[in-house]
């Protein structure tokens, strides 16, 4: 009776982890976990994708413009709107009225009733003193059809930030979003890049960053 209980153990602990708790599988390696859910806007012949309003994000995209609007707080990335929960971020729709600094890196131009639009991800934006603001869409807007682009103007480099004082991670995240949230608001900054990525350079030269 010992001997086939002891067979007994031995096979059950040669199964497979998987076969011994089908109730409880070890979740799956990052590299095959689904990707966020996406839809594809393909209005004006926009055709990029975007993350679904709802899905909650562990970390925000590197570079996010940190935005501040009546008691509410967002944040901007490639025409991406988050707002944070808890530790995480939502994708959500923006309040109309909201202004962002800079537009997405893909956008439509739209010209209706004699005045410019940009479109990008469900969102109409119209120029504003400091930057673009989210408007409804505005009438005729149905009908309208997109502006050819223009040669886009040479893109500046992406800086690398080398941290002189040994920050961590973590630390590196937050002190860009905030060098990045001060530098859009230097005058001129929206307008030009340059401005702004020589602010951006100054905000972390200050707190001991290397910036390239």
């Amino acid at each position: 009776m010992i001997r086939i209980a002891a067979l007994a153990f031995a096979a059950l602990v040669a199964l497979p982890a998987a076969a011994r708790d089908e109730r409880h599988p070890a979740p799956p390696p990052a590299a095959h976990r689904p990707a966020p859910p996406a839809a594809f806007d393909a209005r004006y012949r926009h055709d990029h994708y975007y993350p679904v309003p709802g899905y909650v994000a562990p970390a925000l995209p590197s570079g996010s413009v940190s935005i501040v609007f009546g008691s509410s707080h967002f944040y901007f990335h490639s025409g991406v709107w988050y707002s944070p929960v808890g530790s995480r971020f939502r994708v959500v729709l923006p309040p109309v009225g909201v202004v962002v600094p800079l537009l997405p890196p893909s956008y439509v131009t739209l010209w209706i009733g004699g005045a410019p639009y940009y479109y990008a991800n469900g969102i109409y934006y119209a120029p504003a003193p400091a930057g673009y603001a989210v408007v409804a869409p505005p009438p005729g807007a149905e009908v309208a059809t997109p502006v050819p682009p223009a040669p886009p103007p040479k893109a500046l480099p992406e800086p690398i930030v080398y941290p002189r004082n040994g920050q961590n991670a973590a630390q590196t995240e937050i002190d860009r979003r905030e060098c990045n949230r001060w530098a859009t608001g230097q005058p001129g900054a929206v307008a030009d890049a340059s401005i702004y990525q020589r602010a951006l350079s100054a905000c972390l030269d200050g707190r001991g960053y290397t910036v390239r």
